[in-house]
């Protein structure tokens, strides 16, 4: 009888632990991923408390275009946090300004989410992770690729000895350029400064290549990383790159990523090469699987895959749930500190790189 009633009442405390929504609070407004909290529809997971956001001009822009109360909008985040009581905060500033909300954050016991790359730079990214650890919070970057079925169903495969023993890892991600596709001029201004963002197209989209290869190699750092970069709009990217290609060396496989602001047709795809074939993750829901047949043939199975589902969906349920603890991040997971971590030092390696003309090699 009375393990019954305990069965009752730990049900009871469960469920009481559900109801309560996670409050989450908005850091910063400029980076253009913020729509995607913005036009978040109602939600059992959690409720938005505040946004932080200095630019008024901007926040009421925003507030109007998303019917938000300007009393919930706050210009700094020290102000945001005296008001509101926050769980968890998600970032959506200069990647230099990760740091900080991490060192604001963590001490008082709030998770936070940062839009990828986690920072400009490895100095930063270990401060980060050093304040996470020590209070005990989560800390997760959040990448649009992260969502998509195609390439967690690609790596199930490669796992799953499909095409054989990996060999090469194809990742091609960017646009035509932040000022040609029509970027805010508040995104603009810092997404093309060395300082604020770290780098042009070399960390805008270097980092996708650099987490999901980490991710596809269980963690493993590439031996050495050799990159070149290119400035092809000069007129519209006058303090950094627009142009990349960087090479992971990991022994018995490589990754080439090729991260560009001057695609023709914005793309965020992955080709991976096995012994015996090749998957291709044309988008987020188109795989194609290649086994190979003699010379240059091969047969060929096309997959239309559906949306993750909750809570994979998307990164505002996904965090949740981490914290909630009904979701576990594990080590070198697209989401994880261990992950991006690596993904930090292979940018920082890149850019040397780049700037050196020389294979930079990792400890």
């Amino acid at each position: 009888m009375m393990k019954f009633f305990l069965i009752i009442f730990f049900s009871v405390i469960s469920l009481h632990a559900k109801s309560e929504k996670l409050k989450l609070g908005v850091v910063g407004l400029t980076h253009t991923h913020v729509h995607w909290i913005l036009g978040y529809p109602e939600n059992e997971d959690f409720e938005v408390v505040g946004y932080v956001e200095p630019n008024l001009e901007l926040a009421t822009r925003y507030a109007n275009q998303y019917n938000i109360s300007l009393d919930l909008v706050y210009s700094t985040l020290e102000e945001m946090l005296a008001v509101q009581k926050v769980d968890a905060v998600a970032a959506f500033g200069t990647i230099y300004d990760h740091l900080a909300v991490v060192q604001e954050c963590a001490p008082r016991g709030i998770h936070v989410m940062v839009e990828k790359p986690l920072a400009v730079n490895l100095n930063h990214a270990k401060k980060m992770a050093a304040l996470a650890k020590k209070h005990n919070v989560h800390l997760i970057t959040n990448y649009e690729t992260t969502w998509y079925p195609s390439n967690i169903k690609a790596n199930e495969l490669l796992k799953a000895g499909k095409i054989g023993d990996l060999r090469k890892i194809i990742v091609n991600d960017g646009h035509r350029g932040p000022k040609k596709i029509g970027v805010n001029e508040e995104f603009l201004e810092w997404l093309t400064d060395p300082i604020d963002n770290g780098g042009g197209a070399i960390t805008d989209f270097g980092c996708y290549g650099a987490n999901l290869s980490t991710w596809i190699h269980n963690g493993k750092k590439p031996l050495s990383v050799t990159a070149n970069t290119q400035q092809l709009q000069k007129e519209n990217n006058p303090k950094v790159d627009d142009e990349a290609i960087i090479i992971l060396d990991y022994g018995s496989s490589n990754a080439i990523l090729q991260p560009s602001w001057n695609w023709p047709i914005g793309r965020k795809d992955m080709e991976i090469y096995g012994l015996t074939g090749a998957i291709f993750a044309d988008n987020k829901n188109d795989l194609r699987i290649r086994i190979a047949e003699g010379y240059d043939g091969y047969s060929e199975e096309k997959i239309k895959l559906e949306d993750r589902k909750y809570p994979y969906a998307d990164p505002f349920t996904f965090f949740a749930g981490v914290i909630n603890g009904t979701i576990e991040v594990k080590p070198f997971d697209l989401s994880s500190i261990e992950n991006n971590i690596i993904v930090i030092e292979i940018l920082d390696a890149a850019r040397k790189s780049a700037k050196t003309g020389k294979r930079v090699y990792l400890k």
